[in-house]
């Protein structure tokens, strides 16, 4: 089975582009039956995510949406958290049930499950549950062996812990958050793909997504401007995991850095 992970998706224009682009990309790729998830933290313009840019992500063609720090900034998605599984947010977030939403969903295709697990980080990040023992908890009660987590995390080595702490318990570890895409991809173990992020997708020419000259104008000058989303060319980010769907073993991880 292969499993398409898109980063960072930043913006209302990338995710437009991203429907006209990514029905051929899959066919090209030889998706056939396997999953499309794609992190859409930062799908909204203005960051966040909202239904409208949700819809458009599984209009392009997701399975699953996970999110990040920025989950519960538009508070319209309390309702889609509620009443769509496959919207996820951190696990570890709420420290109970009165926050909206799940961390974990199984996306079933007959043949064969996969479950995806949506964590968030602690290091250099605002306050949450305890990410590992979090996870821990969750593979108690998932009976796929077909697992992929997304660690949306700051810190490379609280992300590279994960992934061997990891080892052997899931098809995939792959950190999002930083929108940079690390060239460290790998098989644990001989079992348990990992990247330390699997990049952005959205304005090749801007900072993490944002307009170059507000960014440079911040650094220089230390004046705060309104951060604008930048235009102009798109660029996809993301691995193409090959699973076999009996064992959950990841066979391979491939970076995906591409014009679209």
């Amino acid at each position: 089975m292969k499993i398409l992970f898109i980063g960072d998706i930043v913006g209302q224009d990338a995710c437009e582009r991203l429907c006209d682009f990514l029905p051929n990309f899959k066919h090209e790729l030889g998706i056939g039956k396997g999953l499309v998830i794609i992190n859409g933290e930062n799908s909204a313009d203005g960051n966040g995510i909202t239904p409208h840019s949700a819809n458009l992500l599984f209009k392009a063609g997701a399975d699953a949406i996970t999110t990040g720090n920025h989950c519960f900034k538009r508070h319209e998605m309390d309702c889609s958290y509620r009443e769509n599984p496959f919207i996820l947010r951190p696990a570890n977030f709420g420290g109970s049930d009165s926050a909206p939403g799940k961390g974990v969903c199984i996306v079933d295709r007959g043949s064969f499950s996969v479950a995806v697990i949506n964590l968030a980080g602690t290091t250099f990040m605002a306050p949450a549950d305890n990410p590992f023992k979090c996870v821990d908890e969750l593979l108690e009660s998932i009976e796929t062996k077909n697992i992929i987590v997304d660690f949306h995390a700051e810190a490379t080595a609280e992300k590279k812990a994960m992934g061997y702490y990891l080892a052997g318990k899931v098809s995939a570890v792959l950190g999002t958050h930083t929108h940079v895409q690390t060239a460290d991809e790998q098989i644990i173990n001989s079992h348990t793909a990992y990247i330390t992020d699997t990049g952005m997708t959205g304005a090749h020419d801007s900072v993490l997504g944002v307009d170059k000259d507000v960014i440079i104008e911040r650094f220089t000058c230390y004046y705060p401007k309104k951060h604008a989303l930048a235009t102009g060319k798109m660029s996809i980010n993301a691995v193409l995991l090959e699973v076999d769907e009996k064992t959950g073993k990841a066979l391979s991880i491939m970076r995906i850095n591409k014009e679209m």
